[in-house]
């Protein structure tokens, strides 16, 4: 792999405009990130972020959605955006030699959106849609329970996608008013990634962004919450579990350590929650972990199905999966394991312009600044075994776990998460 370069500056309205080498990739992409996402919509605008970001593609810069794919496309490129809790991205990447397409076109969607009432209730119809599919797919639908339970009462609670008689009475003067207040150079960054140029990227995003006035909300951090269990019914004849704990945000000391623990617990089909849930008890089709990071919280959370039969059983099993590495600590060679699987998939990511770029977004909106390669791969390797075992003693705990359950199960009937032991 060549040598990652990093540069970072900023406009003269103050937008972090950052570059990421090697160049010479034959490749060029930008993307720019706005901190808007679901956390940040009010009760009457659930789903908000995730419509404008379907709607500004549309129209945008005398464009019409069709020219704006044609011309990408032509330009041996592809476009893309995305809405999370925290941030909507809007990202292009084309052949070196039609750069300026993948940048014109991102700067148009941005900062030359129409936002036409015609465009929009098109466009309303494909994201009802969308919301449709995920509802009716259990298996994604499972994480925004369980992000209901474990950040109830908060923004973070809140799902991408919205509520869908909520995103139905959005209008153009909505999303006219919430791009006018969010969209704005307080609240971007702007990311490229390859043969992209420093100073011609700064003056990009000047020219383009720097006139914008909108700007970021401020954010209230989430309160630690007691242990719950919240079951949402459904008849489909399986059932869907969420286990999960507050942890911290991404600047306290031990939440590299965590990252780790995560990984060594639920992470692969070697993991120890995969091989004592499935493989040695056959309780369950999938089991696995994931660490959810935001800018001022994060979690762990573990997930499985099973059939209604099983599901206690199997919130028993990953309960003595935890209890287990409590008490006995870690086997030879685990640590090491989880480190080099964090580093595979960080250079993994490195391979792709896309995700690269939305790995710097990320980044920035988390922490403020883009961590290099070497910085990663120096932070893993600093955690010991004393570290995993000092966060698994603290966050593993029974005092704050919260489950979310869908589906129907008889074995569930007045269950209560005191029950569960670890």
């Amino acid at each position: 792999m060549a040598k990652e370069t990093i540069e970072a500056s900023r406009t003269p309205a103050g937008i972090p405009v950052i570059t990421i080498g090697p160049g010479k990739s034959g490749r060029c992409g930008y993307m720019v990130a706005v901190r808007a996402g679901s956390r940040d919509e009010a009760p009457g605008n659930l789903g908000i972020s995730h419509l404008l970001e379907h709607s500004v593609f549309r129209r945008a810069g005398g464009r019409t959605s069709f020219e704006i794919s044609r011309d990408m496309e032509a330009a041996g490129g592809s476009m893309n955006a995305f809405t999370s809790k925290e941030m909507t991205g809007y990202h292009g990447s084309t052949i070196l030699e039609t750069a300026g397409v993948a940048r014109e076109l991102v700067g148009d969607i941005v900062a030359d959106p129409s936002l036409d009432g015609p465009d929009i209730e098109l466009e309303k119809k494909i994201v009802l849609q969308e919301i449709s599919m995920w509802e009716n797919d259990p298996e994604s639908y499972i994480h925004k329970l369980m992000s209901d339970t474990l950040w109830e009462g908060h923004g973070l609670s809140q799902n991408e996608a919205g509520l869908a008689e909520v995103v139905d009475s959005l209008g153009e003067a909505d999303l006219r008013e919430y791009y006018g207040e969010r969209y704005g150079a307080p609240s971007m960054v702007v990311i490229a990634c390859g043969d992209a140029p420093h100073d011609e990227t700064v003056g990009w995003a000047e020219e383009r962004f720097d006139p914008m006035g909108g700007g970021p909300r401020r954010r209230v951090p989430p309160k630690a919450l007691p242990p719950a269990y919240v079951r949402t019914p459904w008849e489909g004849g399986h059932c869907y579990v969420g286990m999960g704990f507050q942890t911290c945000p991404p600047d306290h000391a031990d939440h590299t350590a965590l990252g780790l623990l995560g990984a060594i617990l639920g992470a692969g089909a070697s993991s120890r929650l995969f091989h004592k849930v499935r493989e040695e008890s056959a309780l369950v089709y999938s089991v696995y972990s994931v660490a959810p990071t935001y800018s001022d919280a994060a979690s762990m959370e573990t997930y499985f199905s099973s059939t209604p039969k099983n599901v206690l059983e199997a919130i028993e099993a990953v309960a003595s999966v935890w209890r287990g590495i409590k008490d006995g600590g870690l086997a030879d060679g685990e640590l090491r394991k989880a480190k080099n699987m964090a580093w595979g998939r960080r250079t993994a990511l490195a391979e792709s312009t896309d995700n690269t770029m939305y790995s710097a977004a990320r980044q920035y909106m988390v922490k403020g600044e883009v961590e290099t390669m070497a910085d990663y791969k120096s932070r893993i390797e600093s955690v010991t075994g004393e570290d995993v075992m000092r966060v698994a003693g603290k966050y593993l705990d029974p005092g704050a776990l919260r489950v979310a359950m869908y589906g129907t199960a008889p074995s569930m009937e007045g269950f209560s998460v005191s029950q569960v032991d670890f």
